[in-house]
């Protein structure tokens, strides 16, 4: 099993930064818009901790304690690609003991009343938001990404502990529904846990996209046996320290570590139940392992995202929101915006504004507030946002800004860049890039805005931006995609935890958040229980007689408005 936005490995040696230059992109013969000394896009102060002081071997030794891992791996910093930190690494009979551990404790955790399993999320929702400094630093550290965007995953995991803890008595109580035979049958809907959940968590979001993930399974019922991307599991493992310490028995939550090949095929090989964040082609299979064992699963996949800019937005407010839909976390986020549809219109005084804002963004290593973007996660990304950039210049599209690797920052990073005049078949154009990169198109009519969004196979998140809300809602009904924010790019959707979020088409099976987000870690079971009378002749009637009654009283059941 193979993810291609999973790096998994160590990622390549830093390049010297005395002999690498900037690539010419703009065909102009200079070094492009981020030439160092000519672009604002310059390193943001540095931070006062370094990666020593962060991550301790005290700290390693405690966070992978219990971590079922028999060989040995390592992550790697984003930042400058050298080591964090020494690492257990499970092999498939690892698995196996990871799950037996789950199994043996869940039983006794499903039988805890739901109000206590629902206070153990509370409580650590209090634990995340008081001691979010610990996990910003471990998360700008592993991703790369600058603090307030790593800040977001705290934000999210806070809404999501918040709203599973008060609602998960709810959303799990047994349901009373009207029976075959109103007064004579009896019916209730109950709610299993499924049992051990396997998770695969990719590396972009280590914190929100593990144990946020993980928080409704925990509240249903299960054990969850988790597998984190190697290069940020540091992250994962200091949520599930914090976890225990908020009330959740050890052996409930068990992690392994390793490959994607060789450790997560056993995840879904064991599992009961598989959830799943990551590239289209690997969902893909994760979803044929579970179908061969006749599991679920929930599978979160790729985007091409769609940000559609009607003639009468505000501009500036438009341009704006588009630096954040475009450039969060590096354009490394499953609901970021990589195609941008402007109304002619407006095209040229758009593209100004948010030209101009993106080459004033600032790039750096801090571990403080203050850069606008972090690195690229590591060579394979950096790899395929060079060539979407390169390929789509030498077909004749135009750099409006960016176009540049940064190594004089870091190894991996990469300018926001916005590209003009993009055509199929260039690989931008259709392929998921996963960076710092939007592509420009111009439209003339709504049809045609609709037409040209909705033309990809991926429908995971969209963008409509317009001063009349009445309009911007209704063409985000017209988009085919799992969510639709209008005014903002993708934030607003994702935090309204109470509705479901997921993909359509290309972009994945089943819903995060809402009564979906829980409901899917359980097995429905209806009691119906039959009283005073069988379902069967009775009372001296014959079988024509029995026939007859039972059709006069469905017929009376629709006048009455049963349901």
């Amino acid at each position: 099993m193979t993810d291609s936005q999973a790096p998994d490995k160590a990622p390549d040696k830093a390049p010297d930064k005395a002999t690498d230059k900037a690539t010419d992109t703009t065909g102009t013969g200079k070094a492009g818009t981020g030439t160092v000394g000519t672009n604002p896009l310059a390193p943001a102060p540095a931070g006062v901790r370094t990666a020593a002081d962060v991550v301790t071997p005290e700290l390693v030794a405690h966070l992978t304690k219990g971590v079922v891992g028999s060989g040995r791996t390592a992550n790697h910093t984003p930042y400058t690609g050298e080591k964090l930190a020494d690492l257990p690494e499970s092999t498939p009979e690892d698995v196996a003991e990871a799950y037996e551990r789950a199994r043996a404790a869940q039983h006794a955790w499903a039988a805890t009343p739901v109000r206590q399993r629902a206070a153990v999320l509370l409580r650590f929702h209090d634990l995340v938001l008081a001691r979010q400094a610990e996990v910003l630093d471990l998360i700008q550290l592993e991703t790369g990404k600058a603090r307030l965007h790593a800040h977001e995953e705290v934000l999210a995991v806070a809404i999501a502990a918040r709203h599973y803890g008060r609602t998960a008595p709810s959303y799990l109580r047994p349901k009373r529904h009207t029976g075959a035979i109103p007064v004579l049958t009896r019916v209730t809907e109950l709610r299993h846990p499924r049992g051990v959940v396997g998770q695969i968590a990719p590396w972009n979001y280590p914190l929100e996209l593990s144990v946020g993930d993980a928080l409704p399974a925990f509240a249903a019922g299960n054990a969850v046996v988790m597998k984190p991307d190697t290069e940020t599991c540091l992250t994962a493992l200091w949520a599930r320290d914090l976890l225990i310490e908020a009330g959740l028995p050890a052996g409930v939550f068990q992690v392994v570590l390793g490959d994607g090949p060789v450790v997560g095929p056993e995840v879904v090989r064991h599992a009961d139940y598989v959830s799943f964040t990551g590239s289209t082609r690997t969902g893909r299979e994760v979803a044929q392992g579970a179908a061969a064992r006749l599991v679920g699963v929930s599978l979160e996949l790729g985007g091409k995202n769609a940000m559609v800019v009607l003639e009468d937005a505000d501009i500036d407010k438009a341009a704006a929101g588009a630096v954040r839909a475009c450039f969060s976390s590096a354009g490394q986020l499953c609901i970021s915006v990589e195609r941008l549809y402007v109304h002619e219109a407006i095209a040229d005084a758009f593209l100004e504004r948010f030209a101009a804002r993106t080459r004033a963004m600032r790039l750096g290593t801090s571990l403080a507030y203050g850069a606008d973007m972090g690195s690229l996660v590591g060579e394979r990304q950096l790899e395929t946002v060079t060539r979407h950039v390169e390929e789509a210049v030498a077909k004749g599209a135009k750099v409006l800004a960016g176009g540049v690797a940064r190594p004089d920052i870091g190894p991996y990073f990469y300018e926001p860049t916005i590209l003009d005049g993009v055509e199929a078949p260039m690989a931008v154009c259709a392929e998921e890039t996963f960076g710092p990169v939007v592509s420009i198109y111009r439209f003339t009519t709504e049809d045609e805005a609709v037409e040209r969004a909705n033309s990809t196979p991926y429908g995971l998140n969209s963008s409509v931006w317009t001063k009349d809300g009445r309009r911007g809602r209704a063409l985000a009904a017209r988009l085919r995609t799992g969510t639709v924010n209008v005014n903002e790019g993708y934030a607003p959707a994702y935090g309204s935890v109470r509705s479901p979020m997921g993909g359509m088409k290309d972009s994945g099976l089943g819903r995060r958040h809402g009564s979906e987000g829980i409901l899917k870690y359980t097995e429905a079971q209806t009691v119906a229980h039959q009283r005073l009378l069988p379902m069967a002749p009775s009372l001296g009637m014959d079988h024509e007689q029995y026939a007859t009654f039972m059709s006069r009283s469905l017929k009376a059941m629709k006048m009455l408005r049963f349901r």
